[in-house]
């Protein structure tokens, strides 16, 4: 892994395969750090003949930490959206959006294939939507478009998640807290036995405890609103990735990210939930390839 300036930020990354081929640029949700992208994926996606890159938002991992902002207030940020104001955050999706786009500039990337889940999914859309030039195909997984209309998160997804954070000098807590959210979230059609759950929980753990930045990259996603108009506009080719039994973002969100793109094509996946079982990896290289088989840079390459 390695660091690198790139919109003003000190942004942590990682590359996997031949610089010389076509980029791949995988966007995580959030709290989660890049490690939750299986190495696994970048390597079958290499094995295809791609170069990857996986990266650590902002406010997450060992990227730039935004500690000189205070604590959104939660309750005053969904007010606002309830009233149909816009709510302040101290940044945007926009704004992480232009950090993918930073990092390629940085790597000397020209353009790229853009793959997001859940709140990466919301931020590759943007990169679309703000950056068409930068990009190639687009592969939403697992995220939506923020209309207000759209089913809920179970509320049992939503408790997990929102759980206060545990004390980190508390370890066993630490670990129950990340494996119940994992639990209830995952897949029920391809679970992740707990041994591995507590490895990756303890891998990140000891990588990077901030749950302070969570909070910031929730607000940046309440505020940014209903995306459905804008992505009218995208003219990449888009595949949009969503499993059916997903408890935290209902499988409707891809429904309407696909029917907002023109062309989307849209993948269900029948005992997915919201999270990488690496049973699925060739179900997720495979939308990332078709999306990318579609552009026409990569057509004319083969």
């Amino acid at each position: 892994m390695a660091q690198i300036s790139a919109n003003g930020l000190d942004i942590e990354y990682e590359r996997f395969g031949p610089e010389d081929q076509e980029t791949v640029l995988l966007i995580m949700g959030l709290s989660a750090q890049l490690t939750m992208w299986p190495v696994e994926l970048c390597e079958e996606l290499v094995s295809r003949g791609y170069h990857v890159v996986r990266f650590d938002n902002r406010d997450i991992g060992l990227s730039s930490k935004f500690e000189e902002a205070a604590l959104p207030d939660m309750g005053a940020l969904i007010g606002a959206l309830l009233s149909g104001e816009t709510p302040d955050a101290p940044y945007s999706l926009d704004d992480m959006a232009a950090d993918a786009v930073g990092l390629l500039d940085a790597l000397g990337i020209d353009k790229a294939h853009i793959v997001g889940a859940s709140m990466g999914g919301m931020i590759a859309q943007l990169v679309a939507i703000n950056h068409p030039e930068k990009t190639l195909s687009l592969t939403s997984i697992m995220s939506t478009t923020g209309n207000p209309e759209l089913p809920q998160a179970k509320p049992e997804a939503m408790a997990a998640l929102a759980a206060p954070a545990p004390d980190p000098n508390d370890l066993e807590a630490v670990i129950q807290r990340g494996m119940n959210t994992w639990n209830t979230i995952g897949s029920p059609g391809y679970p992740t036995d707990d041994a591995q759950l507590r490895e990756w929980v303890l891998r990140d753990f000891h990588r990077s405890f901030y749950p302070q930045g969570i909070l910031r990259q929730m607000a940046a996603i309440i505020s940014n609103g209903d995306r459905r108009e804008k992505l009218k506009a995208v003219t990449a080719p888009t595949v949009v990735l969503h499993g059916v039994d997903d408890p935290l973002v209902p499988v409707e969100g891809g429904r309407d990210t696909a029917a907002s793109i023109a062309g989307a094509e849209l993948i269900e996946v029948p005992g997915m939930g919201h999270d990488f079982p690496l049973s699925l990896v060739t179900t997720f290289a495979d939308a990332i390839t078709k999306a990318a088989s579609r552009s026409s840079t990569h057509a004319a390459a083969e």
